[in-house]
C-alpha cells in the first residue's frame, strides 16, 4: 500500500460534513449563550428535547433552499455570507412563530436578538473557517485521465466545470494513432512514467475514459493493475461524471441503452406513485390558490404589459410522445411566432417587460397546475417541448425520446440545475439532466427539486 495519498471527500461526503457542522456549532453556539448569558429560551430537558431536533429540521431544511450545501456557493465568502443570513433570519423567523413543537414566544424582544445572533454566529464562523482552510485544499482530488489526445480538453472541461476541486493533472494518451501537435493546459504522461507520476503527485484516483479497446495495450493494462494493487482508485469516465455532474453522458455511450436500462424502479413502483400524485394534487391546489390571489395584478399588469390575451395555450409533446395543450400566462408579444417557432432565449426581445418579471417569479406557469390536476403533466418531470423541436431534436441526438417515458413536469432536475436551453447543444446538456433524473428518480431527489426551484424563484432566477 502507498504512504503518500491524500484524504479526500467525495461530493456527498462535503454536504454531508456541511450539514452536520452546521448543525453541531448552532448547538455548541446555543450552549455557551445560555451559559453565559443566561438565556433560556431552549431549556432543554427530557420533556422538551424534541425542540432542538425541530430547530435542526429547520436549519437543514431552510438552508438546503437558500442554497448553503451547494458546493460552489459554500466555496464562495460572499455568497455564502447571503445565503448565511438569509438561513439565519428565515430560520429564527419560522421557529419562533411554529406553536407545539418549539418553545414558547420570548418574553423579551433581547432575547430573540441573542437567538438570532447564537444562530447567525454560529453559521458564519464554521462557513469562514470552511471557506478560508478547508474548500480550497481538504477537499482537491487530483486525478490522471487515460484518454485519446483529441478529448482530453473536453472531459476535463467536463468535471472541473462543476467541480472545482477536481483537478485533472495528466492524462495517457490511449491513441497511438493520434499526433503529438495539439497543445494541452494538462500534462501529457507516458506509460512508463505513469507509476512515478502517480506517486509524485499524491494522484487519488486513475479515471479511464477511451472508447477505442484496442487503446488499453498490454503495457498500459498492467500498469493499471498494479497500480489498482497499490490501493490507487480506477473507476469507468461516465460513472464520475454521472456522480460529479449529476448528468448521464450521452455523447460518450453512443446508443448503449443497456447501461441505462432499467431505470429508477420508482417509475414502476405503486406506491411511490399513489404518493406523489396526492402531493402533486395538494400542491396543485396550493398553487392555484396563490394564482387566484394574485390574479388582479396579473390581469391589470397584463393589460397594460402585454396588451393580448392572459392565457395561452400551446402544443406540447407528453408521456408516451402524447401531444396536450400547456397553459401559461402570456409573456410575449402578440403574433411572436408570426415567422415561425424558434427557441426562446434569455433575452428574448419577444418578452415583454411585464412579461419577465413574470418569467423571473416562474408566476407564468401558474396555469400548469391545471395540467397537473388534469394528469397531462408532474410537478416535477422533463420540461415538456414542443413537437417541431421534439422531431428536429430526436433526429440528430440519441435517447432524446428517452424524456417521454415519464410525465413532464413543471419544475425538473434540468431547470434547477441549467439556464434556458437556447441551441441544440443546451438541449443535449439538459436532456443529460433529465435522463440522470429519470434513472435515479425517487422522493428524495423529487424534494431536492422542490427546494432548488425554491431557491430559484426566491433569488429571482426564472427564465
Amino acid at each position: 500500500m502507498k504512504n503518500n495519498k491524500d484524504i479526500h471527500f467525495e461530493v456527498s461526503e462535503r454536504k454531508i460534513l456541511l450539514r452536520i457542522f452546521d448543525v453541531m456549532s448552532v448547538f455548541v453556539s446555543l450552549y455557551l449563550v445560555e451559559d453565559i448569558f443566561n438565556f433560556n429560551y431552549l431549556n432543554i430537558s427530557t420533556t422538551n428535547f424534541y425542540w432542538i431536533i425541530v430547530l435542526a429540521v429547520y436549519i437543514l431544511i431552510i438552508g438546503s433552499v437558500f442554497e448553503m450545501y451547494n458546493l460552489q456557493v459554500a466555496s464562495n465568502q460572499y455568497q455564502i455570507i447571503k445565503s448565511i443570513i438569509l438561513t439565519s433570519s428565515t430560520t429564527v423567523l419560522v421557529y419562533l412563530l411554529t406553536p407545539i413543537y418549539t418553545p414558547f414566544l420570548p418574553s423579551k424582544r433581547l432575547e430573540i436578538l441573542i437567538f438570532f445572533f447564537s444562530v447567525f454566529g454560529a453559521l458564519f464562523i464554521w462557513r469562514m473557517i470552511y471557506v478560508r482552510f478547508f474548500a480550497s485544499n481538504r477537499f482537491v482530488k487530483k486525478v490522471i485521465l487515460v484518454c485519446d489526445q483529441d478529448q482530453a480538453k473536453e472531459l476535463v472541461e467536463g468535471l472541473t466545470s462543476v467541480d472545482p476541486h477536481y483537478r485533472v493533472l495528466g492524462f495517457v494518451n490511449s491513441d497511438s494513432a493520434s499526433s503529438n501537435s495539439e497543445k494541452l493546459k494538462i500534462k501529457s504522461i507516458s506509460i512508463e512514467n505513469l507509476a512515478k507520476f502517480v506517486r509524485q503527485n499524491s494522484i487519488s484516483e486513475i479515471v479511464v475514459a477511451s472508447q477505442k479497446t484496442d487503446g488499453i495495450t498490454v503495457n498500459l493494462y498492467n500498469q493499471l493493475i498494479t497500480l489498482l494493487e497499490k490501493g490507487y482508485i480506477i473507476r469507468e469516465y461516465t460513472q464520475v461524471y454521472e456522480a460529479i455532474t449529476h448528468r448521464i453522458p450521452v455523447q460518450y455511450v453512443s446508443r448503449d441503452f443497456y447501461r441505462y436500462f432499467p431505470f429508477s424502479r420508482s417509475n414502476q413502483n405503486h406506491l411511490y406513485l399513489l404518493v406523489v400524485r396526492i402531493l402533486e394534487i395538494m400542491i396543485s391546489i396550493i398553487g392555484l390558490s396563490v394564482g387566484i390571489l394574485l390574479l388582479p395584478l396579473i390581469l391589470i399588469g397584463n393589460f397594460f404589459g402585454n396588451r393580448g390575451k392572459l392565457f395561452y395555450t400551446q402544443e406540447r409533446v407528453g408521456k408516451n410522445g402524447e401531444v396536450f395543450n400547456i397553459m401559461k400566462f402570456r409573456t410575449m408579444v402578440k403574433n411572436a411566432e408570426k415567422d415561425g417557432a424558434v427557441f426562446a432565449t434569455s433575452n428574448d426581445t419577444r418578452i415583454t417587460p411585464f412579461g419577465k418579471i413574470l418569467r423571473k417569479s416562474r408566476i407564468d406557469e401558474f396555469p400548469q397546475f391545471i395540467n397537473i390536476l388534469k394528469g397531462d403533466m408532474a410537478v416535477i418531470g422533463p420540461r415538456p417541448e414542443r413537437p417541431i423541436f421534439v422531431k428536429e431534436i430526436a433526429e440528430v441526438m440519441p435517447f432524446y425520446e428517452t424524456r417521454h417515458v415519464i410525465k413532464p413536469g413543471l419544475t425538473g432536475w434540468a431547470q434547477v440545475n441549467y439556464s434556458y436551453g437556447e441551441t441544440i447543444e443546451d438541449s443535449l446538456i439538459k436532456l443529460q439532466y433529465d435522463l440522470y433524473y429519470i434513472k435515479h428518480r425517487s422522493l428524495f431527489l423529487d424534494f431536492n427539486i422542490i427546494f432548488k426551484t425554491l431557491s430559484t424563484i426566491l433569488f429571482y432566477r426564472g427564465q
